[in-house]
């Protein structure tokens, strides 16, 4: 055994050692770990109680988040088949931001077989981002197929709920699959308000000029939940047309909408939409000022990632 190996056994043990408060500094050497420290730490997770283990997939999400050098992956793979669905459903979510094709396979065995509701809810999310790179082309056709009929088959069983339905709903929206339209049609067209609302938010998915007729129409109506996601699906249509439409809903009486409106208003883009902003920048109240300087320097950073003003 190296000196080296020998060191991170025992700050492996240390970091799963519930009796003492987590070193979060040290988590970083959960990193690539070998394949022998790999088996170490198994056992040990056996034996660790469900709180520091809860507690320690929570620190390498965002480790993992924040520093793009750190691989927790494998950590986050054997983690799908723990006792806990917290800990499967933390796994789902480091997994996701891997981006690694591997990952769709397990994750909807999950989908087919967790009894967690937790659990099938992060596997669907997780699938939504799949569903965006299969839709840029960052997946191959199998691997997004795979994704797709997973997500239809939620959508397609009659005792999926509300909630789960909504988020398949959004999950397949970017995929420009045969089904994809009419489920974000008839979803739409519900009468349940969480399902319209998710119908909204799957046209801003879908990016689809097809969607800006009823978006537009939205806006004038008398829930404002609706009123707030039907801006913020424009934003993501991006059509300039509906500029003039968003510039008016900036006197609308839910400040959300309001500040939903300048976001979509930047991502929009344009000298008009700029010229707005610029506007809005000396407006009297804080939160507009301030939301206006945000989606001012969004667009900034949209037309110059390298910009020194970021």
């Amino acid at each position: 055994m190296t000196s080296e190996t020998s060191s991170n056994k025992k700050y492996i043990e240390e970091i799963l050692d519930h009796n003492e408060p987590l070193a979060t500094s040290e988590l970083s050497r959960l990193s690539n770990l070998s394949n022998d420290d790999l088996e170490f730490l198994k056992q040990f997770w056996r034996k660790t109680n469900a709180e520091r283990k809860r507690e320690i997939i929570l620190n390498l999400i965002r480790l993992g988040q924040s520093e793009f050098s750190l691989n927790f992956s494998e950590i986050f793979r054997f983690c799908l088949r723990d006792p806990d669905p917290k800990i499967r459903a933390g796994a789902i979510v480091g997994l996701e931001e891997e981006e690694n094709y591997e990952y769709i396979h397990p994750m909807i065995q999950l989908l087919e077989k967790d009894g967690s509701v937790e659990v099938r809810e992060a596997v669907v999310l997780a699938l939504g981002k799949f569903a965006m790179m299969g839709e840029m082309g960052k997946l191959s056709t199998s691997s997004t197929e795979k994704v797709y009929h997973a997500l239809l088959a939620v959508l397609d069983d009659k005792f999926t709920s509300t909630e789960m339905q909504s988020l398949a709903l959004e999950a397949i929206a970017p995929l420009n699959m045969p089904r994809t339209k009419g489920l974000i049609e008839d979803a739409y067209h519900n009468n349940n308000i969480k399902l319209k609302a998710s119908a909204l938010r799957a046209m801003g998915r879908n990016c689809n000029l097809f969607w800006l007729t009823d978006l537009l129409a939205e806006l004038r109506n008398n829930n404002a939940e609706l009123r707030y996601e039907a801006v913020n699906a424009i934003g993501e249509i991006g059509s300039e047309e509906a500029l003039p439409d968003l510039q008016k809903m900036l006197g609308d009486e839910d400040a959300r909408v309001q500040e939903a409106s300048i976001k979509a208003i930047g991502k929009i883009g344009n000298e008009e939409a700029r010229s707005s902003l610029n506007k809005l920048t000396r407006n009297p109240e804080q939160r507009i000022r301030r939301a206006a300087k945000s989606a001012l320097k969004e667009l900034d950073f949209c037309e110059d990632p390298l910009s020194p003003s970021l």
